[in-house]
């Protein structure tokens, strides 16, 4: 019997949805059923009707959740909504179980299989297609610049015209990651001039190829697959003394460095957004109740500074660019899905895969990521113990 999967519809305050109709034919080809909760993709455009005609069935939320085998959500539902899920169920999404590990504990409890995105190893080659990280960093770092362009008072572009020549704005992207890349290549597109910086020196041929200029750091923090590491304490205030200058020069920046489930580094000290000049914008992709790369920044939230400058918290920009986000989205929710499957169609977890070790973060009672465990105290398992087994989802369709 092939297994059902559903969406569910995300908070009012979150416009994107975790299965768009495209994928939903896809699903329903190869013989999964498909459960759409009703207004599910409203708010990022696709209609209820358009999910019925790629042979989904819409349905309230208690139907979608009592039927079946594996939810999918873009962020965590309420507290609500996980009490129904039921041992056997699965559940996957932006779960964000490393800054809450009770809900992973109670995820375990219950006999509820959690996969968190954020919990996925992304420098292993195969699991690129699953990145929702990197995918929804993307759209955050293109709509980052069109939104520091809307807050700015003055012209991107160098400006010719018979009432005089306009200055090219500066604009400067601190940490060139995905998002970061994205907020370089649009801003350079809107005719800014444009630098990066990073501690990671391997990043200077990315930012140059997109006609950037790269600032380059006294502080090295190359990390494992490419990725920067946490910094000291002593070089956290290193980074903070070079950048004062570099931003002090800019009439933008745009910071990028987020740290999934721990708080994000500091880069732009209050003194110097006091130093800032007079109508700069500051575009803090990090804002989060954790704290932001922007001292002042929060969350949701222009903060205006006694110089004139604007802080924005920019903590969801994916979904305000709803529709594309979704998309992509979906397609890493369905590449999660046809690795999990089996040939028989049923979901079957592999403990000792390199990805699903690390993505699937509750299985069979337990927690078993080892980055998760890790940060909860928890000892590691031993490849002994782990043992590839169908999941309990097979039981729960029978």
């Amino acid at each position: 019997m092939a297994i059902t999967i559903a969406a569910l519809k995300e908070a009012p305050a979150e416009h994107r949805v975790s299965l768009v109709p495209s994928v939903v034919k896809r699903l329903v080809k190869q013989g999964c059923q498909v459960l759409i909760e009703k207004g599910a993709g409203a708010a990022a455009n696709f209609a209820d009707q358009q999910y019925e005609e790629a042979g989904a069935k819409v349905v309230d939320r208690d139907a979608a959740l009592t039927q079946a085998n594996l939810v999918t959500v873009v962020n965590r539902p309420d507290g609500g909504t996980l009490d129904q899920l039921k041992a056997g169920q699965a559940i996957l999404g932006l779960l964000s179980l490393a800054v809450d590990h009770d809900v992973a504990k109670q995820l375990a409890e219950k006999q509820v299989t959690a996969l968190s995105f954020e919990l996925l190893p992304r420098t292993v080659s195969r699991a690129q297609s699953m990145d929702a990280l990197s995918s929804q960093s993307s759209v955050a770092g293109y709509k980052a610049a069109l939104v520091a362009a809307d807050h700015f008072m003055r012209y991107f572009p160098m400006m010719i015209t018979a009432a005089g020549t306009a200055k090219p704005a500066k604009v400067l992207v601190l940490g060139t990651g995905v998002a970061g890349l994205q907020a370089i290549g649009t801003a350079k597109r809107l005719g800014a001039i444009v630098s990066g910086y990073d501690v990671r020196p391997a990043s200077r041929g990315e930012v140059e190829s997109l006609g950037a200029k790269f600032l380059t750091s006294s502080v090295s923090a190359a990390g494992k697959g490419g990725y920067a590491r946490q910094l000291t304490k002593e070089e956290q205030q290193q980074q903070q003394d070079e950048l004062a200058g570099f931003i002090a020069d800019s009439d933008i920046v745009i910071t990028t460095a987020r740290v999934p489930g721990k708080k994000p580094p500091m880069l732009v000290t209050a003194k110097s957004v006091e130093e800032a000049k007079p109508g700069s914008i500051f575009i803090d992709i990090a804002a989060s109740d954790l704290g932001g790369n922007v001292a002042g920044s929060k969350p949701g939230e222009v903060v205006e500074t006694a110089n004139g400058a604007k802080i924005v918290g920019a903590d969801n920009l994916p979904s305000d660019l709803a529709t594309s986000s979704s998309e992509m989205y979906s397609k890493n929710v369905q590449a999660v899905i046809k690795a999990l499957l089996n040939k028989e169609g049923n979901i079957e977890i592999d403990t000792t895969d390199d990805v699903m070790s690390e993505l699937v973060a509750t299985y069979q009672g337990e927690v078993i990521s080892g980055r998760l465990r890790s940060q909860m105290g928890l000892p590691e398992i031993k490849q002994e113990e782990k043992e590839p087994a169908a999941d309990d989802q097979q039981q729960a369709q029978k």
